[in-house]
């Protein structure tokens, strides 16, 4: 009986592992497992989240939002509603990221729910637009804050805006490139200091509010300008300031307990960061009229010059800080996508490759760098925003579309998480809307463009994916030990259970 009870375990063991296996195929997510114990309880999960959301966004978006709809409530509101669309989105990655536990975001839920051909054309689109655009928006934040001091009552000229923002996106891919505990440890300063500045503007907001300063709120409908086309450029400018939500799932590793942590890490944390965004908008109006803040070249400087004049140098500088950790974050994550869509064979696979010396993903970064250094050349704050969102929420929408089609077609899957299905249906009507909004109400090429360069993703699938022709191989391999030997980078070794 011992040894037919024995044997019975084995088979269970086995038959686990067989289900596990069709879902994730990283063995060395097994040595990430053992460090579960370092997050315990949803409080370290609530404060990976809002520390991850908040970043520069929120000193860039507010006038942008205000500049579509006009008035200070629907502002308000639309803030509000960013935040619940952001937590619906988040619910919805927790649970693709609880049942198909492979790294890449967005890419392996695409791959499982509708094959190769829409992976592609994600990490197409985000290799060469979202996000490189991305950190170009981040560094162009971070160059309007740094240069606002020394042209006071004006704007900064644009050369010096750019020159700067594209020096920060070469100072932090050197630093990520040289070390990634350098730029751990840069991570972890600057978001020291990003939370240090929500909060003096926050409490500043509180104290202002009860001495009465509520002027700016009366009436605060008046004067709205309110269409589908810029209530769609209103949420893409206020949802940038949330970007990040569609990470969380990837917390799941160090949350001990993650499938009653996460859930409940995103219930409490996004809201908070919801609170956090509509009482700084406050604290904003509570100084200045609407027409102030649209003509503010830095509405947090600004805020910082009427609220804390003997020492506002404190708000561009916590500023800066803030903006150079978003970018660095943004930067640090970078090569993950690239790596797995070069492991697939849908990517030059010299991209996924890492440094001998400095064991980082040195191509992927330094291609990021270029990238984003190419977008900031033409391109300015707003109209980046306006077309990073329209690309990105076709993906958006199309993976939580997955989430819908995979409770059909792959029942077979554990479901940790499950949430209910009208979530999702909500999150991909509601993508729909924000895509089809501008383009429908307020046409513009540049959509279309957009849209054109991601289908154009298909003529590179055909040529270089699915029927693999040999000359491509011939021209790709001498530049692929080139670089080899210039960088010194190799392929990252298989890890093998």
């Amino acid at each position: 009986m011992g040894e037919e009870s024995l044997r019975r375990r084995k088979g269970e063991d086995s038959g686990r592992e067989d289900r596990q296996s069709i879902q994730s195929h990283e063995p060395q997510r097994m040595n990430l497992q053992k460090q579960a114990n370092l997050f315990l309880f949803p409080l370290c999960g609530i404060c990976m989240i809002v520390g991850t959301i908040i970043g520069s966004g929120i000193f860039v978006s507010p006038k942008s939002v205000l500049a579509n709809v006009g008035a200070v409530g629907p502002c308000l509101t639309i803030w509000t509603a960013c935040g619940v669309l952001a937590t619906l989105g988040a619910l919805c990655f927790a649970e693709l990221g609880t049942t198909i536990t492979k790294s890449g975001g967005e890419y392996p839920y695409l791959m499982e729910a509708f094959g190769p051909i829409p992976a592609f054309l994600f990490s197409w689109t985000s290799l060469l637009v979202t996000k490189p655009s991305s950190f170009a928006i981040i560094c162009l934040s971070f160059a309007e804050y740094a240069s606002a001091p020394f042209y006071p009552g004006c704007d900064p000229p644009q050369v010096v805006i750019k020159c700067l923002a594209a020096a920060a996106i070469v100072v932090i891919t050197i630093v990520n490139s040289l070390s990634v505990k350098l730029g751990s440890y840069l991570q972890n300063f600057l978001t020291a200091a990003k939370m240090i500045i929500v909060t003096i503007i926050i409490v500043s907001g509180i104290v202002l509010l009860a001495q009465g300063k509520t002027e700016n709120f009366k009436d605060s409908f008046k004067d709205s300008k309110i269409s589908a086309s810029s209530i769609s450029l209103a949420f893409y400018n206020g949802l940038w300031a949330y970007d990040g939500w569609n990470q969380l799932n990837y917390i799941t590793e160090e949350l001990k307990n993650p499938y009653r942590n996460l859930p409940l890490s995103i219930i409490i944390g996004i809201p908070l960061v919801t609170v956090c965004y509509v009482m700084i908008n406050i604290s904003y109006f509570t100084v200045m009229t609407s027409t102030e803040l649209l003509q503010s070249p830095a509405v947090a400087v600004t805020f910082g010059d009427r609220v804390l004049y003997p020492a506002s140098w404190i708000v561009p500088l916590f500023v800066v800080c803030s903006t150079l950790g978003s970018a660095n974050g943004t930067c640090f994550t970078a090569g993950r996508l690239v790596y797995v869509a070069g492991r697939e064979g849908h990517m030059l696979k010299v991209l996924s490759y890492i440094s001998v010396k400095h064991l980082t993903p040195a191509p992927a970064l330094m291609f990021y760098g270029a990238i984003a250094i190419i977008y900031i050349i033409p391109g300015d704050i707003d109209t980046l925003i306006n077309y990073f969102s329209f690309a990105v929420w076709i993906f958006y929408g199309l993976t939580v579309s997955a989430l819908i089609v995979m409770r059909f077609t792959r029942k077979e899957f554990t479901r940790p998480i499950r949430i209910p299905i009208v979530i999702p249906v909500i999150v991909t009507l509601v993508a729909i809307l924000l895509v089809l909004a501008p383009i429908i109400s307020a046409p513009e090429l540049a959509y279309l463009y957009c849209f054109l360069f991601i289908l154009s993703g298909l003529i590179v699938y055909a040529l270089f994916v699915h029927f693999k022709f040999d000359w491509p191989q011939k021209i790709s391999n001498p530049i692929t030990m080139y670089l080899q030997m210039l960088l010194e980078v190799v392929p990252e070794e298989e890890v093998t259970e």
